[in-house]
């Protein structure tokens, strides 16, 4: 994510221009705290569910309808609400293992936070329940889950895992909730979905032990250990892998050439190396890596939808 330019221009320039450097450092923190990347590839997951799986061949008029826009809107208020709240609490543990990267505290303040993450929440709440009471209640349980995480069950051993699991697991649900077409195959993308997290968090957890273990926390590898702990991710890899390759097996014979070979050459040999290198790390940086491999499996299996 992009930094604050360095502050090298003579006393008094920037003022004279109104701050140019601060306000974009100000555009740039923001974004950073509620963690813009991550909230696009979440618009672009909703709509290729809705476009590729759910709707289609449908005229692009009735795949970007009006409701579909307020579901996003809503998905996305509550996504970025909840890593307000997250980085809230753990302004302490990140200046242990994210030290550069503090927003809270240092850009923003706390109290703006919190009432940035209520009004978010809020809306996320209110126009998802304008749709349907449904969904509605759906993101009221996932402001709540994240609420909860972010406050204790990221510091128990695997529920909190098990939170972001699910409710990236429901992101991908979402847009079947609204339409209810009786799809099958968004359940399968969503079963991957909840794996790759899995994986992804457990890893975050190892990587971030050093400030965890100072804030008694009681996370996965402190309680069990980090080789026990690649053993659980590793779990979590090779289901994943058996059910990618499953898939893959399947469109192959089905004579879907174009995804098969999407499946084979871009989420399931990643995976492979995914699971060959989580065996062989044992620093910080090689759990980072491995952090930033999951998102990018996880934004292949996204894409992936166009082929369907």
């Amino acid at each position: 994510m992009a930094r604050l330019p360095s502050a090298s221009a003579p006393d008094g320039l920037a003022a004279d221009a109104g701050h140019p450097a601060r306000e974009a450092g100000s555009w740039q923190q923001l974004a950073r705290l509620i963690r813009l990347p991550n909230l696009l590839i979440m618009a672009l997951c909703l709509l290729l569910v809705r476009a590729c799986l759910l709707l289609p061949g449908a005229p692009w008029r009735q795949i970007v309808a009006p409701q579909f826009g307020i579901l996003v809107l809503a998905a996305l208020c509550i996504g970025a609400a909840g890593y307000i709240i997250n980085d809230y609490y753990d302004v302490k543990i990140d200046a242990i293992n994210r030290p550069g990267r503090l927003v809270i505290g240092r850009s923003v303040n706390r109290r703006h936070a919190m009432l940035g993450h209520l009004l978010l929440s809020g809306i996320g709440i209110v126009v998802s329940g304008l749709l349907s009471p449904w969904l509605g209640l759906v993101n009221l349980g996932s402001a709540v889950l994240l609420w909860g995480y972010s406050v204790r069950f990221k510091r128990v051993a695997l529920v909190g895992n098990f939170s972001i699991a699910i409710l990236t697991a429901a992101l991908v649900l979402l847009p079947e909730l609204q339409v209810r077409t009786g799809q099958r195959m968004v359940w399968g993308y969503a079963l991957a979905a909840f794996l790759l997290t899995m994986v992804r968090e457990i890893v975050k957890d190892v990587e971030d032990m050093r400030g965890d273990a100072q804030h008694d926390c009681r996370t996965l590898p402190i309680v069990w250990g980090v080789p026990r702990t690649k053993w659980v991710a590793g779990f979590f890899v090779v289901c994943l892998a058996l059910l990618v390759g499953g898939a893959a097996y399947r469109v192959i014979v089905d004579q879907q050439w174009l995804l098969g070979a999407w499946l084979v050459v871009l989420v399931l040999a990643p995976l492979l190396w995914l699971a060959y290198h989580l065996h062989r790390a044992d620093r910080r940086r090689h759990f980072a890596g491995l952090s930033a491999g999951c998102k990018w499996i996880m934004l292949a299996g996204v894409l992936s939808m166009v082929w369907v």
